[in-house]
């Protein structure tokens, strides 16, 4: 079976059969591999054609300046833009003197394979030159989990019918000439020859590039070595400032092969020396060669083995979301396994989109799947972000506010949003952050975290909160003039998610200093404070519109005017932000995500089933989902109420976002949040997963086309797998340091423990509302169409 642009449905792999160069930067962002410190675009070993070549290290980035038509006070100053760093990934391969390269000649067969149970991503290509000769290409590629500073590629050339003459030159490259970007705002920014070269060097077989940026003032080095199989091949390796080039040559038989493995390691820093960061890729290289080839492949597999066992979603009955889900994971374990005191961005490090920017979409997507599957990566992220509270305690006082206001978005701390009103008036981020702090101590029990991390996240955070906000004369605490998470109303009153995650980040604060009352001390907390805290936390303001018996996404806006979706979907003129004014946007009932939805998914605790159902058909109406973020949050809650095809249908769009490029924006990148989306419409949407203040519950249910789900979470450092049936579910406690964990099944609290399985009972729930109607043409993606040609909208 194929999605109808070359990728295959297989349970275990995404496999693209044949050439379409038309897709080149789709399939780069979807082959693309990475650790979290290392990330490397699915471009073709030969380097051309390309679609957008791309390899990148965490945090590593050039300043620019943000030109502002009119410059106001607290605007930021400057930008930070992602670095396509030196290419270590080239091999260039010339037959009889003929490149290789597929626009040329014959392609007799091309196969790209991505192994996600491994993490190795193969290639068979056979390629017959201008001259009608064939060679057969087969190689390996993997970024290595357990070694982060390495890249392999294992590469063999093969005479097929006739005697060749085989020259290869393997390169590291540095200043890629790049296409031009569009005029779309999540396009990155073209810089021109970011990388001033420092060293080079290079013998026998290995090379070294070091170069640093001119603004930012950070330093990079790559270094490159090659195994030959068989050592009478003659190589020389030459080296530029920009350019190194290992070349090796020899005649084959038919039959006969060249074989090599080229391995390459990748270091920054912006305080080290260029001695020191020259000695640590070449450590780097001394390790990989003691493990080989070999070696690396069954660490990697090792680490998979043990990733998958904890993290793994079956899904029965629906094959295309089988490998969706498993292509999620692996995408977000790709994003912050070995990041290690850096960010997660939106595209990870598969491509430059957003500037390789982190936003909320971290703390609020990303996060919650890496708690539950990988929590030492999920502790990484949220350190990374303990350590920028300095820069968001300058950004406060700029704002004049207290405690700290972090960046909308950024690489290294600083706000990089041109927009205030998309940027610097999400104050959510900052509640988005300490909640998620607190869900990882939560799940994790991890106490220095909680003490040292977790604590003044929250208190700093608090103190934002109170100082933002005010006691009104109608009793409730309000927060006004924020941009909650739905971008297309900005400057608002008393944005219901805003309020409700800053009421939970009052509470938690207020309870974790309670926890550690010396700690909370040495960071100036008073008993006044602890009393500020839970009492906005308790009267938080909620707008709620009694005429229409529906909650407000923000103080009055179902009092605005409707917006014309007929008028939009004759037109064809989404996503509305490339097409009308913000003016025209913001002053109209138009949703561009989840965002009082998302609400009832992270405090659904502060509705009942009634208000829920009454505002997921309300807002359903005038969601237009331009961002990938929403589908998987309406997903999540029309499987609580009921409406299971259709939140199967929301499903199915968060986890194809990419492998359909729904958004038409994949080249740039995966969407990282919406991959993790997939997980979470499925663990939370039709496992019924929740963890609202600390409580572990289930309320699962299945739509007709899946017949079975089942997946793995680590809870406090045991591993719970549940597996649900149309008419009952099934719970395991399979390891941990305790025998037993207190869970509930659709309310009823049980005991499990290592000794047993609990099996619990699924009733049918009848919705408490029609089916809801989206704006015409907004509808999601049919699940039952997913194996048909094509893409959305």
């Amino acid at each position: 079976m194929t999605l109808g642009h070359g990728f295959q449905i297989e349970p275990w792999q995404v496999r693209e059969v044949g050439v379409d160069l038309g897709r080149l930067a789709q399939a780069e962002s979807i082959f693309a591999l990475a650790n979290g410190h290392i990330g490397v675009r699915g471009n073709l070993d030969e380097g051309d054609p390309s679609g957008l070549p791309g390899t990148y290290l965490n945090s590593f980035y050039e300043k620019r300046p943000l030109p502002y038509a009119e410059a106001g006070y607290g605007f930021p100053e400057s930008g930070q833009t992602v670095v396509n760093v030196t290419n270590g990934k080239i091999i260039r391969l010339l037959v009889d003197d003929q490149p290789l390269d597929l626009r040329y000649g014959t392609v007799r067969h091309q196969e790209r394979r991505l192994d996600l149970r491994t993490g190795l991503l193969h290639r068979d290509l056979l390629w017959e030159t201008p001259a009608g000769k064939q060679v057969r290409i087969k190689s390996t590629r993997l970024v290595s989990f357990t070694q982060r500073a390495i890249l392999a590629v294992n590469y063999v050339v093969e005479a097929v019918d006739d005697p060749l003459r085989v020259v290869v030159q393997s390169e590291l490259v540095t200043n890629e000439e790049l296409p031009a970007t569009s005029g779309d705002p999540r396009v990155a920014a073209l810089l021109e020859r970011p990388l001033q070269a420092e060293v080079h060097d290079g013998n026998d077989n290995r090379s070294l590039l070091i170069h640093s940026t001119k603004a930012s003032k950070l330093r990079m080095a790559a270094a490159a070595d090659h195994v030959l199989d068989n050592p009478e091949v003659q190589s020389h390796t030459y080296v530029e400032e920009d350019w190194a080039r290992t070349t090796m040559g020899t005649a084959l038989a038919p039959g006969q092969s060249l074989g090599f493995t080229k391995f390459v390691a990748y270091g920054w820093s912006s305080q080290r020396t260029v001695p020191a960061l020259r000695d640590q890729v070449d450590a780097a290289l001394s390790a990989a060669l003691y493990a080989g080839w070999d070696g690396l492949v069954a660490e990697q597999a090792a680490y998979m083995e043990e990733f998958w066992d904890g993290a793994d979603v079956e899904v029965d009955g629906d094959p295309a979301v089988q490998q969706a889900v498993r292509f999620a994971l692996w995408h977000v374990l790709q994003a912050g396994a070995r990041a290690e005191g850096r960010a997660i961005a939106a595209k990870g490090l598969t491509g430059p989109g957003y500037d390789g920017h982190s936003f909320w979409d971290t703390e609020a997507y990303v996060l919650p799947v890496l708690i539950a599957t990988d929590p030492k990566a999920a502790r990484d992220a949220l350190c990374w972000r303990a350590t920028t509270m300095d820069l968001a305690r300058e950004r406060a006082k700029t704002l004049h506010r207290r405690g700290v206001s972090f960046p909308w978005r950024t690489i290294r701390g600083q706000e990089c949003s041109a927009y205030w009103p998309a940027g610097t008036a999400a104050f959510h981020i900052n509640a988005d952050i300490s909640v998620a702090a607190a869900r990882y101590v939560f799940w994790t029990g991890d106490e220095e975290f909680d003490r040292e991390f977790a604590l003044p996240l929250l208190v700093e955070t608090a103190r934002l909160w109170i100082d933002l906000g005010y006691h009104g004369d109608d009793g409730h605490f309000h927060i006004d003039g924020v941009t909650g998470p739905d971008e297309y109303s900005a400057i608002v009153d008393d944005n219901i998610f805003t309020n409700l995650m800053a009421a939970r980040n009052l509470r938690y604060a207020a309870e974790t200093a309670e926890r550690w009352p010396e700690a909370a001390k040495a960071l100036d907390v008073t008993d006044e404070e602890l009393g500020e805290w839970r009492a906005a936390s308790d009267v938080m303001a909620m707008p709620f519109d009694a005429e229409r018996d529906v909650y407000q996404q923000d103080r009055g806006f179902t009092d605005h005017e409707v917006w014309d979706f007929e008028d939009t979907a004759a037109t064809d003129r989404y996503p509305l932000l490339l097409h009308y004014p913000y003016f025209e946007i913001y002053r109209k009932q138009v949703i561009k995500q989840a965002d009082l939805i998302m609400a009832m998914h992270w405090c659904g605790d502060e509705f009942t089933p009634e208000e829920k159902a009454r505002a997921f058909e309300y807002y359903e109406g005038i969601t237009v989902r331009d961002s990938s973020l929403s589908a998987c949050a309406q997903s999540v809650i029309a499987a609580e109420l009921g409406h299971l095809e259709l939140a199967h249908d929301y499903l199915t769009e968060a986890a194809l976002m990419d492998l359909r490029d729904l958004e038409r924006n994949t080249a740039d990148g995966v969407h990282v949040a919406s991959l993790a989306g997939a997980w979470l419409a499925l663990v939370c949407g039709f496992g019924g997963m929740r963890d609202h203040h600390g409580d572990l519950t289930f309320a699962p249910r299945l739509p007709e086309k899946i017949t079975r789900l089942a997946f793995a979470i680590r809870w406090r450092g045991c591993k719970i797998r549940v597996d649900v049936h149309a008419d009952h579910a099934t719970y395991h406690l399979e390891d941990g340091p305790d025998a037993h964990v207190q869970l509930a099944h659709h309310g009823e609290p049980f005991l499990l423990t290592t000794e047993e399985p609990v099996s619990m009972p699924i009733e049918r729930l009848e919705p408490l509302t029609p089916r809801p109607v989206q704006p015409p043409g907004r509808e999601p993606l049919d699940a039952d169409t997913t194996n048909h040609s094509g893409t959305h909208h």
